[in-house]
């Protein structure tokens, strides 16, 4: 059953209209987001949908066609943060930012269904904020653009759900373009959408769930980027993406911390490796892009500490296997993997990764290609 027709049999009538917000995955630029520095995602073609009707008698009603469960009854004038611990707190917190902001939101059904896998890391909980805040921005005629709707979903996710994650993947989900991939600077937020049609190059970008579940509301993203703030307060800079690339080895021997200069190291060389990927894509050399992958792996293998051997495995096996590069994407511990390949290798190198998979013993792992696509948009 759509969206459409679940909300017709949850509310009696139909919608007003259908939105859908897309998942993402990071090219590279990882964890370097909220140090103000650059990212580089692609929007997923797994979307979260929205079937909504304004309400005007201040009653927020929400049902996930994902989850078992009731319609979920709140009243928009007494949403409250970190108050709501399921995934209704996700669009309510949407409702809670743009009411904070004095816009009149007032009241609403919405009914949402996703096909973008959870704990992933491929930023459901992105989607379904940014659908939500489309879907209000066009019914409530609030006129905001995608990048503000972005900001709102993100403290959504930041003051409402209490996790402290940055702006890129709300700005994915809000802001990409098919066929490209977006080069974020998440300093003044200027985007630049960067051609990425793997398929003319005769390649693809594989996606590796790899089936272990991560929550980033544990407590290790924090602990993260509360050492990268410690970074750069003993650096004397404003965020870590004002460290040069250059003075690094000079600005990690003042750093007397080794964890701290471990999360240094990475943030600065991630943003240099974004640098390296723009310039390969601009010259054309779009293969060349797949060794900086496997080094941005490293990196959060072995300084920020955030892979698993689930994902270890599959870069290792892919590479091996005859893959241009690959390399953990998201928030880590756990989540997927991405992995460059000739499309004529697509198949080989899938089942060695599915074959190490069940030698380890592991579960299964999910692959799909990842193929560049649009952002938030109105759908019916």
């Amino acid at each position: 059953m759509g969206v459409l027709e679940g909300f017709e049999e949850l509310y009696g009538t139909a919608p007003e209209g259908v939105w859908a917000a897309p998942g993402r995955v990071n090219l590279i630029g990882e964890y370097t987001d909220f140090n103000e520095g650059f990212v580089m995602p692609l929007a997923l073609p797994h979307t979260a949908v929205a079937a909504v009707s304004r309400r005007t008698d201040g009653v927020l009603r929400l049902h996930s066609a994902d989850i078992e469960g009731p319609v979920v009854e709140l009243h928009v004038a007494e949403l409250a943060p970190r108050t709501n611990t399921s995934w209704a707190a996700y669009p309510a917190g949407v409702v809670w930012v743009l009411r904070e902001a004095g816009h009149e939101i007032t009241g609403a059904d919405i009914h949402l269904s996703s096909t973008v896998p959870t704990g992933a890391g491929l930023s459901s909980s992105a989607a379904l904020e940014v659908v939500t805040a489309l879907a209000l921005n066009d019914l409530f005629e609030l006129g905001l653009t995608g990048p503000e709707l972005a900001r709102f979903s993100q403290r959504a996710e930041n003051d409402f759900v209490g996790v402290p994650c940055g702006i890129m993947d709300q700005t994915a989900s809000a802001c990409a373009e098919e066929g490209h991939a977006l080069h974020l600077d998440c300093r003044d937020l200027s985007i630049r959408q960067i051609p990425f049609d793997l398929a003319s190059e005769g390649l693809s970008l594989l996606v590796v769930d790899s089936r272990v579940k991560h929550a980033l509301g544990d407590g290790a993203y924090a602990e993260r980027r509360e050492g990268c703030e410690e970074g750069a307060r003993r650096l004397g800079v404003p965020f870590l993406r004002d460290v040069a690339y250059e003075d690094l080895d000079a600005s990690l021997a003042r750093l007397t911390d080794e964890r701290v200069r471990r999360y240094v190291r990475h943030v600065v060389s991630d943003d240099h490796r974004v640098d390296q990927v723009i310039s390969l894509l601009d010259a054309g050399e779009v293969r060349a892009i797949g060794p900086v992958l496997t080094e941005g792996h490293i990196s959060l293998r072995d300084d920020l500490r955030i892979s698993c051997p689930e994902l270890d495995l599959v870069v290792d096996t892919a590479v091996t296997a005859g893959a241009l590069g690959a390399r953990m994407t998201g928030g880590g511990f756990g989540g997927s993997a991405i992995v460059l390949v000739e499309a004529s290798d697509t198949d080989t190198v899938t089942k060695a990764v599915e074959e190490a998979f069940a030698g380890a013993g592991y579960t299964a792992p999910r692959v799909f290609p990842a193929v560049p696509s649009a952002g938030a948009r109105r759908v019916g």
